[in-house]
């Protein structure tokens, strides 16, 4: 197969992996591999030094007519036959840019939301009419976009999970005194941003539930929080000494590793990246019943699912873990399994090779 990428430009190299991997992986079971991305990719050197071609997009705007026709003619001169594009800047330049080719444009869709039929706008991107299927990084984020999408290419959406390798997970945990923690803390860690749907205000609030572990410490990772309304909610929950904003941080995967326990919020969620780089470090994840990360957090296997918005649910499992010790680290033993089993980068690889071939027979 001929194939043309137009990645997530993301600002973190961890970020950016899960997905690169697959470009390398696909580009060494023999396909011809072409990436267009910007200069400040994070996966850049890694996508030079392989048997990857890289281009440079004419521009980062989300409607270039500049990129269309690079797109278009790159195409048209190289045989492509298949397009994929995983972000909301590359998904419409290259739907335009397949009009009038034979290529079959893919796009991704790694969250649930934000899909409207009843916006315009989301025929340009999204719902554009020269998109021919869709990968989805859950069942929750396929049902969701099966719901949206027109009648024809419904059964051209397709979970594919963005797979793990452990190897890619042997640096050492931070140390937890760089974080102003100690060995004895039991640490929580909660990675987001200050939007509304990653319900980070439910975490906040669960630590004024938290007042009698008299050694819990909260780490909350991602831009936002130094504002209000966070400071004045961190404040009122008793709690603000052991509350510890890191702000953005490009070693989210070795924060997980000196992590106790993840939880994750969200009112809604594709799949969050940080439960799978936590269970890859052997840290089990605390999750809201928000979509995708229930297909992959077990009870008593390698975390919880607790209701959307309880912020007493989310406090009463982490003094569970607290005060049993025996039963954290029977979760923390269990949170590799599921990336060796089922979450494996070399299955998702395999995965992505199959369905390419698929939709050009189609």
């Amino acid at each position: 197969m001929n194939i043309l990428v137009i990645p997530n430009r993301g600002r973190s190299y961890n970020a950016v992996r899960p997905e690169a991997e697959c470009y390398l992986s696909i580009a060494k079971a023999g396909h011809n591999v072409t990436v267009m991305t910007v200069p400040s990719n994070a996966y850049l050197e890694e996508y030079k030094k392989s048997d990857i071609k890289v281009l440079m997009l004419k521009s980062s705007k989300k409607h270039s007519f500049a990129v269309i026709k690079q797109i278009h003619n790159y195409i048209k001169q190289n045989n492509i036959d298949i397009v994929y594009a995983t972000e909301s800047n590359g998904i419409p330049n290259a739907a335009f840019g397949c009009i009038g080719t034979k290529a079959k444009m893919i796009a991704y869709r790694g969250t649930m939301g934000g899909m409207y039929k009843t916006d315009p706008t989301n025929y340009l991107c999204t719902l554009h009419p020269r998109i021919d299927g869709y990968i989805c990084i859950s069942d929750a984020a396929k049902d969701n976009v099966v719901d949206k999408v027109r009648t024809n290419i419904k059964n051209k959406c397709e979970t594919i999970y963005k797979g793990h390798d452990l190897a890619w997970y042997q640096a050492p945990a931070v140390e937890r005194e760089t974080l102003g923690l100690t060995s004895e803390d039991f640490v929580v860690l909660c990675i987001g941003s200050a939007r509304e749907h990653k319900g980070m205000i439910y975490m906040i609030n669960a630590m004024s539930h938290l007042k009698e572990c008299k050694n819990i410490k909260l780490v909350l990772v991602g831009d936002g929080f130094d504002g209000e309304p966070y400071q004045t909610q961190i404040k009122d929950t008793g709690m603000a000494e052991n509350i510890i904003q890191t702000g953005f941080r490009n070693d989210v995967p070795q924060i997980a590793g000196a992590s106790d326990v993840l939880v994750l919020p969200s009112i809604r969620e594709g799949l969050s990246r940080a439960i799978l780089e936590s269970l890859a470090y052997g840290t089990p994840v605390i999750t809201s019943d928000c979509g995708g990360p229930t297909e992959i957090i077990s009870d008593d296997i390698n975390g919880y699912v607790v209701p959307l918005r309880d912020s007493k649910a989310i406090a009463d499992k982490i003094s569970y873990l607290y005060d049993n010790p025996e039963q954290l680290k029977l979760l923390k033993n269990n949170a590799q399994n599921i990336i060796k089993n089922e979450l494996s980068h070399k299955q998702t690889a395999e995965n992505m090779i199959d369905f390419f071939e698929r939709m050009i027979k189609s």
